[in-house]
């Protein structure tokens, strides 16, 4: 279905009917007009009046003055005209009317445009009867196009033939047959292409993944229907009741039956597609329908082996995919079940070059134009494509909660997520030209992934087992390694193709949304400021600001921070001394990245460093470094954050000190103090006898390698609810990259051993924090005796549902096989409701911190950008927000936060008895206020 035209290039003016009172214009008499009253929130979010005349052009009213025009922010904040005049207002209005449009043709076209371009090449090639030159993945959906669009066709014309359509059959006609095409032949490949090892997919995976990205579609399409349908005089009429009563329901089969027995197929279709729009498709419908798709592409997809491949006698077109099955175990290696698969032949890959993964269609961009501002739980974001304020997984008790809370409660909320929203970023052009050139010689520098595998090694000329042992051991490691690595190149390819797309546009934006406790994440998957240090090193704001003294100053710390090391644990002083006693390897840095001494690589986070060295440089270079525009962002980052909260809630000194919540002469590090606590464990042990202290042999593996980054992710996810497994693994996974331990056996043994001295420390520097946590698990335990989940309300008014329940299988017939759905069951999981409450509340005031601080630096004039406990804002106005997050965590804890969730609980649950609260100190939290390394 094409998008309307007209949708897209509509005059986006706006002259209102105001019901408000006028003034009259002294000189003539005529009525003055507000400018306000040039835009108002409009419930298509597409269309808009032409614009007022000349004469009522002239009679606008200033007297109000301008700012709260939406428009006029967003484009400019910094839009304030010492008169101001129609043209100017005129001006920043159609900057913001251009993106709009080319906002909504990115959302609505996507596919569209996906589907002309296969058309296009498909004429061509008909007429020049030759294929056309493209890179490899393109030249095979190519390929498979015309066989599957056919296909599809032709099954949609045989089920809408069919007077009984049951489940998925009606949906099969939703879409043309050649977009379904595109769309089927695109997410299977996404899917399958990074999974270079086993090559496979879950059917199941698949089939849901095709059916969400069809009904999105359909979404998209009737969405733009109905805007058109709108601009008709009695378009109220036919929207007030969209459910379809029994009688109507009758009706409408009588007139299917009658149009199938007439052959009027094209009516029979439109009228099964219009109802369809206005339903929800269940997980049932999007399987089936994903599956029957799926078939197809098997059916349909071909592939023939390279020329130097082929010979008379094996050269044979193959199927291109294949369903199988593959065995599917539990944890404990027993095997349970046999799980179908959907398999890419291994000839596709042996033409398969990472960069084709920038071809993939990615519906979800960053915005061009401002985010439509979060008005309720599915009202916001992105303009067309389907936006929801939560991310529910699924979870009816989550959505049900939210759905069911007064607007008034969520405000604070939502004003939050409209904050983080409207910040306008920009890519790092210089930043991207460094990685593009180290990308294309090869990678595997400066943290990117080698473009080369590891080669496996060849079969020794001998019979020793153990020899023959050891070889397949590393080609298993080295296929291992070589499939990490190539998700990684798809991932980087994903992430540059996004950054070449935004390159030159001097403004995008993250609408963002949240998870169920709160935690604000951005929409787009792929290049965003949560990511990875490349894609921190690739953007930046789009507005800059003159650093001042103290932002020069904030500049350098960041700097040095980013260098890491163990610089960003000295204090602020020392930090400033060391960049500049390297003030001349920041120049060469900055001017020379490539081929220079490329000291910028040796930072813990280098492409972060290389863009800070390029902004520091550019400054100092500068007539005046305190009046140079800066656009980096400017970090500061709580020191374990988890633990600031517990410290803040149990409110013992020797715990807030641990963690900077009092005035220090340079931050406390708790990673490093954990760290000596487990070597002087460690160090005690080895001195024993191994006869009698089994662990001695290990005490002395492990002596010389207890080290602050041994210790440090344990220590950071133990208040997050990191199990002994958990622990274990991460140390694990520390102790192979240090790589003194050859023996698996040992390095298995010394992990939990290590693992559990970790654990040991911990609990001995934090022992109110455990009692909280210990508490916090035993209220959800008593909850869950009623067989209800736990539930809360954070201090910002958002009610939080825990959606762990039992799951329950459904087995769904496809024209494959029986498909095995998990859904949530009737019954809540109770060990998963109980370990998981602690760090998901916790998660919860580390939101609510966020969202308070956002809100009020935006307030305050600032620009923000937060990642969960990191906060970011120019360096001219990184103090403004340090006083504003230091005042806004004092404000949060003011809050009687466990009192306050008692009384919740106990008038939820009448009938239950909890724990009384956790016994506390009487630590004063104003000396967070002056405490200069509590965020930093």
């Amino acid at each position: 279905m094409a998008t309307p035209t007209s949708l897209l290039y509509t005059p986006l003016w706006h002259q209102p009917k105001s019901k408000a009172k006028t003034k009259l214009n002294p000189k003539n008499g005529t009525t003055l007009i507000n400018p306000r009253l040039l835009w108002r929130p409009l419930q298509s979010s597409l269309l808009l009046d032409p614009p007022p005349t000349k004469e009522a052009s002239q009679n606008l009213d200033f007297s109000d003055g301008i700012m709260d025009l939406p428009w006029i922010h967003w484009i400019s904040p910094n839009f304030l005209p010492a008169k101001p005049n129609l043209n100017s207002i005129i001006k920043v209005r159609e900057d913001y009317d251009s993106l709009r449009r080319r906002q909504i043709k990115a959302e609505t076209q996507a596919w569209e445009e996906a589907l002309e371009e296969y058309k296009e090449l498909e004429r061509i090639m008909l007429e020049k009867k030759l294929a056309p030159s493209l890179p490899y993945v393109k030249s095979l959906l190519l390929s498979w196009f015309e066989q599957l669009r056919d296909a599809i066709k032709r099954e949609q014309q045989v089920q809408m033939k069919k007077r009984r359509k049951n489940g998925w059959r009606h949906y099969i006609g939703v879409l043309p047959a050649d977009k379904m095409a595109v769309i089927l032949m695109i997410k299977v490949m996404e899917l399958l292409l990074p999974r270079k090892l086993d090559r496979s997919v879950p059917l199941v995976q698949v089939a849901v993944t095709v059916g969400d990205a069809i009904q999105q579609e359909a979404k998209v399409q009737a969405y733009l229907k109905n805007i058109k349908n709108s601009e008709s005089p009695d378009h109220e009429e036919e929207n007030k009741d969209i459910t379809i009563s029994r009688e109507e329901s009758l009706t409408r089969e009588k007139r299917v039956s009658a149009m199938i027995r007439a052959r009027k197929i094209g009516e029979v279709q439109k009228l099964i597609r219009d109802e369809l729009e206005v339903k929800p498709w269940s997980k049932k419908v999007k399987a089936q329908l994903g599956t029957k798709l799926v078939d197809l592409l098997i059916e349909s997809a071909y592939i023939q082996p390279a020329l130097e491949q082929e010979n008379d006698a094996s050269f044979v077109m193959r199927p291109a995919f294949r369903h199988s099955y593959r065995k599917a175990s539990k944890e404990d290696g027993k095997l349970r079940y046999r799980q179908g698969a959907l398999e890419l032949d291994p000839l596709v890959y042996q033409g398969f070059d990472c960069s084709s993964a920038r071809h993939a269609v990615i519906p979800y961009l960053p915005m061009l134009a401002p985010p439509r501002t979060w008005n309720g739980y599915n009202e916001g974001a992105y303009f067309c494509l389907p936006s929801y304020a939560m991310r529910t997984r699924g979870s009816k008790d989550q959505q049900n909660a939210l759905k069911s809370a007064p607007r008034k409660q969520l405000v604070k909320v939502l004003e939050a997520l409209n904050v983080l929203g409207s910040t306008k970023w920009r890519i790092n052009r210089r930043v991207l030209d460094v990685v593009e050139d180290l990308w294309s010689t090869g990678g595997n520098i400066a943290g990117l992934v080698n473009k080369q595998d590891i080669p496996l090694l060849e079969k020794p000329l001998t019979n020793d087992p153990e020899e023959i042992k050891r070889w397949k051991w590393a080609n298993i490691k080295a296929k291992k390694a070589n499939s990490e690595m190539h998700s990684l190149r798809c991932d980087t390819e994903l992430i540059l193709s996004v950054a070449r797309k935004m390159r030159h546009e001097e403004a995008f934006y993250y609408p963002h949304n949240l998870d169920f406790r709160g935690r604000a994440y951005p929409m787009h998957s792929h290049l965003t400021h949560l990511g990875s240090d490349l894609c921190r090193g690739l953007l930046e704001f789009s507005e800059g600001k003159p650093l001042g003294k103290s932002g020069l100053n904030w500049l350098k710390i960041h700097l040095a921070n980013l260098f890491g090391g163990g610089v960003q644990k000295l204090s602020y002083d020392m930090r400033l001394d060391f960049v500049e006693a390297h003030l001349r390897e920041v120049f060469d840095s900055a001017a020379n990245p490539i081929h220079g001494e490329r000291w910028w690589i040796k930072a813990e986070d280098p492409f972060q460093c290389l863009a800070a060295c390029i902004e520091l440089a550019g400054a100092l270079r500068s007539v005046s470094a305190h009046t140079f525009v800066s656009h980096l962002p400017i970090h500061q980052d709580g020191s374990c954050n988890g633990l600031q909260h517990y410290a803040a809630l149990g409110r013992y000194a020797p715990e807030a000190a641990a963690v900077n919540l009092v005035t220090g002469e340079k931050p406390a590090d708790v990673y490093s103090e954990v760290a000596a606590r487990v070597l002087d464990a460690i160090k005690a042990d080895s001195m024993k006898d191994p006869a009698i202290w089994p662990q001695a042999s290990l005490a002395k593996i492990l002596v010389n390698q207890v080290d602050r980054k041994l210790v440090k992710q344990t220590v950071m996810t133990s208040v997050y609810g990191v199990t002994y497994i958990g622990a274990r693994e991460q140390i694990k996974r520390r102790l192979r990259e240090k790589g003194l331990i050859d023996d698996d056996e040992v390095l298995y043994k010394a992990s939990c051993y290590a693992s559990k001295m970790t654990m040991n420390a911990l609990g001995e520097m934090f022992q109110a924090a455990r009692g909280i946590m210990s508490w916090l698990a035993t209220c959800a335990k008593v909850i869950t005796t009623e067989n209800e989940p736990v539930r809360w309300t954070t201090p910002l008014g958002l009610p939080v549902v825990q959606p762990y329940r039992i799951s329950k299988s459904i087995r769904i017939a496809t024209s494959l096989q029986n498909l095995s759905i998990k859904g949530d069951g009737d019954k809540v999981s109770k060990q998963k409701q109980r370990t998981a409450f602690p760090p998901n509340f916790v998660h919860s005031l580390d939101s609510s911190h966020m969202m308070m601080t956002a809100s009020a630096c935006q307030s305050s004039g600032l620009t923000f950008a937060g990642v969960h406990d990191s906060y970011w804002t120019h360096a001219c106005d990184v103090d403004t927000m340090n006083r504003i997050l230091r005042e806004k965590f004092v404000e949060l804890y003011d809050i009687p936060i466990l009192e306050n969730l008692l009384k919740e609980f106990e008038e939820s649950f009448p009938t239950l008895q909890f724990p009384p609260l956790p016994e506390r100190g009487n630590f004063d939290l104003r000396h967070v206020l002056s405490s200069p390394y509590f965020f930093n």
